[in-house]
This record gives structure tokens, sequence and C-alpha cells, in this order.
């Protein structure tokens, strides 16, 4: 990732600033009562479907507690925050991980949604559902945490540390062209293509299968659910991730190399909205909605009442 300053000429810490506080309370606040309904609902929690989704706004909840609180205080202070060389590279480091681990995960999320829509039974079987559900995502956790520990803790080079940053350490292993082909085709287009070619797959093959196939309507129901809920974060990756990453691309391939840094820093700003409006996404399609919601309030009416 690209450090973050000039594009505070067009838009000033201030705005910044405010843009965040304005999505960050409701989005945690979703953050937090997403998860609760997943965790403490026991068919939620032992769906096979919600476990990756479970951990993706658990990673959301770690960088909201840490990586947009540090973001807001930098901009409130108009970027005049010296801090030391230890927590520039905490900050960076989760900053880095969970930013690569969510997208990745997600992009898993796709592909599993097919094998969970149109080959549900063939997780029926234990030996399956460890090999083609629990592995994958054990696989990503740990690649993200080792690759990045490598290479944020164990430099082979100087890294660079200024404090007029917003990540206030830029990692000297950026300039090394095989690491960077690296991180761009393997960490941002591939998974990036995963989430836009199985999402578009995924919406054809469940349209396709519902007009040639008289399923029963509760089954539908339930692939409908797990289809929308799939394709609607996936507009959120699109909308806030992909303009980033193709920048990034176009800059891999050698088009668009000296573009304008302001549109740069300008998309790399516009990407942190994707951590923050994925919890609304999750809410909105949470099961039973509206009954949640119902006791939630009549709760408070109750504690209001006594």
């Amino acid at each position: 990732m690209i450090p973050t300053s000039q594009f505070s000429s067009v838009v000033s810490d201030r705005v910044k600033f405010w843009l965040f506080t304005i999505v960050f309370i409701p989005s945690i606040t979703c953050s937090i009562f997403t998860l609760y309904h997943f965790l403490f609902d026991r068919h939620l929690r032992q769906t096979l479907n919600n476990h990756v989704i479970i951990l993706v706004l658990l990673i959301g909840l770690i960088y909201q507690l840490t990586i947009y609180p540090w973001m807001m205080f930098y901009f409130f202070v108009n970027s005049q925050w010296n801090r030391s060389v230890t927590f520039c590279f905490i900050w960076t480091f989760i900053d880095w991980v969970l930013y690569i681990l969510q997208t990745m995960l997600f992009a898993w999320i796709t592909i599993e949604r097919h094998i969970l829509i149109f080959h549900d039974r063939y997780l029926l079987i234990q030996k399956n559902r460890i090999y083609f559900h629990y592995l994958p995502i054990v696989i990503l956790v740990c690649y993200c945490l080792l690759f990045y520990t490598i290479v944020d803790f164990f430099p082979s080079c100087q890294n660079t540390f200024n404090n007029s940053y917003m990540r206030c350490i830029y990692f000297c292993i950026n300039d090394n062209y095989k690491f960077y082909l690296w991180e761009t085709i393997v960490h941002q287009i591939v998974p990036g293509g995963i989430i836009i070619l199985c999402s578009i797959s995924l919406f054809v093959r469940v349209i396709w299968k519902k007009s040639r196939v008289n399923q029963r309507r509760i089954q539908w129901k339930k692939y409908r659910k797990m289809t929308i809920q799939v394709l609607s974060i996936s507009l959120i990756y699109i909308i806030f991730y992909f303009p980033y990453a193709f920048l990034n691309v176009m800059h891999l391939f050698g088009f668009m190399y000296h573009s304008n840094r302001l549109l740069t820093d300008g998309l790399d700003f516009l990407s942190y909205f994707m951590l923050l409006f994925l919890p609304f996404v999750c809410t909105l399609t949470l099961p039973k909605l509206n009954k949640k919601l119902e006791v939630n309030f009549y709760l408070r009416q109750l504690r209001h009442d006594f």
C-alpha cells in the first residue's frame, strides 16, 4: 500500500476525519450486532456458509478497533503525530496482513458458495468438509500471517521511517520488483479476479438452475439468501477495492505509471471504506433480521419501563 499524504491537498485531514467518523460509528455498531447473533445463535454459528463470514467480520472488527481510530486521530491532528518505530511496525503489519487476508478470504467465499449451493451433499462427508471447507481457511490465515511476519519484521534491506506519512514506515521490499510482482498478482489480481468471475458465474448459475429445475420453495429460499449475501458483499469489494487494485495492475504492466499521485492516494483512501461498509451488508443479510430487531427493541422498551 502506498502512503497517503498528498491527497490532503484535495481533501483536508479534517474532512477525512469526519468522513471516517460518520461511517465508523454505525459500522462498528453493525459489526458487534451481527457478530453477536452469529456467535451466540447456535444454528447460525454451526452453519458452514457463515464460518468465513464470521471470520471476515472478526478481522473487520479488529481493524475497526485499531487501524481506523489511529487513522482518525492522525487526521484529527492534521498529520502531526510523532510515533515510535515499534508502533509504526505494528500499525503497518496489522493494516497490511488484515487487509489482504480478508480479501483472500472473501475470494474463497465466492468459490465456496458454488460448492455450498450446487454440491451441498458433498460436504455432508466429514473428510470433504475438512479438505474443502476448514483447510482452505487455515491455509489462507497461516500464509498471510507467516508471509507478512517475514516481510515486515525480517527485512533484507533498510526500511524508511517517516512520521509525515499516515503509515509511518515504508518497507524497502516494495522496491523489489519480484516482491511487487507477487504482491500485485497473487494478493490483488487473483483475489479480485476470483471475486468478480465467481460472483458473476454464481448469479448466472443460480438464475439458470432456478429456471430449469423445479426446486422446492424452501430450498430456493435458502439458496437465494446465500446468493444475495455474497453478491451484495462482492459489490462492496468491486466499488471500494477494485479501483485501487486495478490502478496497481496498470502500474505493474507499465500503464498509467506516471498517473497523478492524487488519483493513487485518493483511491487508496477510498479503499478503506470497504471494511467500513461490509458490516452493513452482513447485517442486512442476517437471517430473520426483522425478528431480531423486534426482540432488541422490545427488550429496550422493557428496560425503559422499569
